[in-house]
């Protein structure tokens, strides 16, 4: 008797819906959680998008750490009028997610200082790969350092927040 909803079928539903949500939460977070500044190139802005992301990348995995931030913040970017940025976007913080899990699922060590490699390592992401984008779109080698602060003070507020929650949601989840 074909069933649909056998544990193979339920184990892909799960995944897909864990995904869309982080994508929602990661958009919404960085659409309605934002301070926008005027200093930076073209405006900039410091989000909490990036709380999602790392949820994401450290309680599900690499792959739904990647598709929150590319979804949810390349999403963030086609519907808010920050088109150009889209891809860039959709490709750096794809990484950012992708690498976080990947440290987070095969470095040893205790989770409190694995979380923290993660987020350096996403943080350099961010700021390397903004910073040549921001190069790219303006034809100016000096303008994107106005955005590092931002970048910075974006993913270490996530790093704060996350990380002590990270390992309590992680048994949360293994308990469902």
């Amino acid at each position: 008797m074909d069933s649909s909803l056998s544990p193979r079928n339920t184990t892909k539903t799960k995944t897909i819906v864990i995904n869309a949500l982080f994508i929602a939460f990661t958009l919404a977070a960085t659409m309605f959680i934002n301070i926008r500044l005027p200093i930076m190139g073209n405006g900039g802005l410091i989000h909490l998008g990036n709380v999602p992301l790392l949820i994401a990348a450290f309680v599900y995995g690499r792959k739904t750490g990647a598709i929150a931030g590319a979804f949810g913040m390349g999403l963030f970017d086609l519907i808010s009028g920050w088109t150009a940025w889209a891809p860039f976007t959709f490709v750096i913080v794809g990484a950012m997610g992708y690498v976080a899990g990947l440290i987070a699922e095969k470095v040893p060590g205790k989770s409190v200082v694995v979380y923290s490699l993660a987020v350096v390592v996403a943080l350099i992401i961010k700021i390397v790969g903004y910073y040549f984008v921001e190069v790219i779109l303006y034809g100016n080698w000096i303008q994107p350092f106005g955005s590092i602060p931002g970048n910075f003070l974006q993913v270490v507020v996530a790093g704060i927040i996350v990380i002590p929650l990270a390992g309590r949601l992680k048994k949360i989840v293994g308990q469902v």
